[in-house]
């Protein structure tokens, strides 16, 4: 039997492109969204993101520079005391070094007493020699005022001692025990007194020579140089007026000390501030009295507490015809004008920071305005942070 072969009729042929047409477009179909949801730029998203952040970064400026103002532009100031002699004359005693400590009423230097002590001689010859002239009893007189001259410069050097004790306990009233304040005024009173005896003394002297002599020019003039004489020879003792450090320090023995040159420089540590330079749209909201937290580079990683003693009120501006002076605060140059600075004294809360400090040492200060709970929380994060950073400055 022959076996034909089967050719496809016109109906299988249409059946096998419908069957393959459909598939064709389904998987076209299922093809086309997945194609769109891969399709993301990269670009747009991070450029989004970048915009939004330097929004909120600007907004974030312009709050924080109000209630929360920083600013590196501070340095630590202290009382600079020069060790000035009242007298000339030859150092014969050095008891300092460059650095040292020094505490109050510490012997510092000496100089020659030779000519000051003839000086004294001299004058008390000079009033035997009127009193032997007015024929009354010089012994007496030359006594007392001695006595006077002597009391007088004891006196000076305890009201030097009691105001020093004063403006320490104003500035912290633990600082000195009872027992040193007591001793202070004391000594005052006990000096206040000898003078007034030696003085008495001294009437008492004058009202024996008579009238007359206690009225007597020359008399006069002799008591005075007398005075002046001891005053001189006291005054070639130089003492340290204030607790500190010495500085500006290069001579030793030998050195000839002219009256009113300075010999070393002290660096007090009665007190010390801060003067912290903020632009002019930092003061808005600040007051006296406001909490500040600093940092010093010298001692990295720390932070120290204070507050807002006084806001300036005028800088120099450049204009010459005003006579008198104010604060010079130069702002940093660039191609957008920076606002006017004027300074922020910022007064220590901690003693560590007093006795850490450097006069002239920089500081970066925050003030804190008010309660503001989030600007307050980054402004001391940014501090922290910064003090880390001094590591490494």
């Amino acid at each position: 039997m022959d076996v034909k072969e089967k050719k496809p009729d016109d109906k299988d042929l249409n059946a096998g492109i419908s069957e393959s047409g459909p598939v064709e477009n389904e998987s076209k179909e299922n093809s086309g969204p997945r194609k769109k949801r891969a399709i993301i730029n990269p670009v747009v998203w991070t450029t989004r993101i970048v915009l939004f952040l330097a929004f909120l970064t600007f907004i974030w400026y312009i709050v924080s520079d109000r209630n929360t103002p920083y600013t590196a532009q501070a340095r630590v100031t202290e009382l600079i005391v020069p060790i000035t002699p009242r007298v000339s004359g030859y150092v014969t005693g050095v008891y300092v070094e460059l650095n040292s400590p020094v505490k109050t009423g510490q012997l510092l230097f000496k100089i020659d007493t030779t000519q000051y002590e003839l000086a004294v001689q001299k004058a008390k010859a000079n009033i035997d020699n009127v009193l032997q002239q007015l024929g009354a009893q010089g012994a007496s007189i030359k006594a007392a005022a001695s006595s006077v001259g002597v009391a007088k410069a004891n006196l000076d050097r305890a009201q030097r001692n009691y105001n020093r004790a004063q403006r320490i306990i104003k500035k912290n009233p633990g600082a000195l025990s009872q027992a040193d304040i007591d001793r202070v005024e004391t000594n005052l009173n006990q000096a206040v007194e000898k003078l007034a005896n030696a003085e008495a003394n001294l009437q008492k002297a004058k009202e024996q020579l008579g009238v007359t002599g206690a009225n007597n020019p020359q008399l006069r003039l002799a008591i005075n140089e007398l005075n002046n004489a001891q005053l001189n020879l006291e005054w070639t003792n130089i003492f340290a007026s204030t607790d500190g450090y010495i500085e500006s320090f290069n001579i030793d023995v030998g050195y000839f000390a002219n009256a009113g040159s300075p010999l070393a420089t002290l660096v007090s540590k009665e007190q010390v501030w801060i003067q912290a330079d903020f632009k002019e749209n930092n003061l808005s909201n600040m007051k006296p009295g406001d909490k500040v937290d600093f940092i010093f580079d010298v001692e990295p990683g720390k932070i120290f507490t204070g507050k807002v003693r006084s806001i300036g009120y005028g800088v120099d501006a450049g204009n010459r015809v005003n006579r008198g002076g104010l604060p010079n605060i130069k702002s940093a140059s660039s191609w957008l004008q920076d606002p006017q600075r004027f300074p922020v004294i910022i007064d220590f809360d901690d003693d560590n920071a007093v006795r850490a400090c450097r006069a002239g040492g920089q500081a970066d200060v925050v003030v804190y305005t008010g309660d503001h709970g989030f600007l307050n929380a980054i402004a001391r994060f940014r501090i922290w942070l910064n003090s880390k950073l001094s590591y490494v400055r």
